[in-house]
């Protein structure tokens, strides 16, 4: 068993998010080595991140990693928190596809690919491409639905918008159940009538 003044500055470390106050006694012995400081919790660099932001989240971030890559392969600007969905946007002018990702398999199966699918396909394409994740970043997704007037919260949900204004919405019930080319076609005929 360690010193006490061990356990005390162990539990205190600002370096162990997962810890609570100095000598509250929550830091066994043996803490150390299954949760290394310099990993931190999940893996992720405790410098970086604050214990109250990692337990926001709902899913590991390296299980969700793929997902996210899977947008941004084709484009999409990841909106993290609320200054950057607000940077992109308030007072938009133009066109802007916000996608909300989500774990579930309709994003899997029919959303990503869907959206892939359209973004190749399509001679007319929104000016900007934008994403949040549910389950995630829930301030960011929280705060871009906002911007989306009389739109039930879904995820996943894929949003079209001019000059600030939601003119097409796929909703997690148009997207659950249907092919990523019928997606596709259905993204596509809007980016013809809004981006062109």
């Amino acid at each position: 068993m360690g010193e006490p003044s061990q356990r005390g500055e162990l539990a205190g470390s600002s370096a162990m998010p997962h810890t609570r106050n100095a000598g509250s006694g929550l830091a066994a012995d043996g803490m150390e080595q299954a949760f290394p400081a310099s990993q931190g919790w999940w893996g992720i660099n405790p410098a970086a991140h604050t214990f109250a932001e990692e337990v926001s989240k709902m899913y590991d971030p390296v299980m969700v990693q793929p997902m996210r890559d899977e947008v941004t392969e084709v484009g999409f600007t990841e909106l993290k928190t609320v200054e950057e969905v607000d940077g992109e946007l308030k007072d938009l002018k133009g066109t802007a596809l916000l996608f909300v990702n989500s774990v579930c398999g309709c994003a899997a199966g029919g959303a990503r690919p869907g959206l892939r699918l359209a973004l190749q396909n399509s001679s007319n394409k929104p000016a900007k491409l934008l994403t949040v994740f549910a389950g995630m970043e829930r301030d960011a997704a929280n705060q871009a639905r906002g911007y989306l007037v009389g739109v039930p919260p879904s995820s996943p949900m894929i949003a079209l918008l001019k000059d600030g204004e939601p003119v097409h919405v796929l909703e997690r019930h148009h997207i659950e159940g249907h092919m990523p080319d019928m997606i596709a076609g259905n993204l596509m005929a809007a980016f013809e009538e809004y981006c062109g």
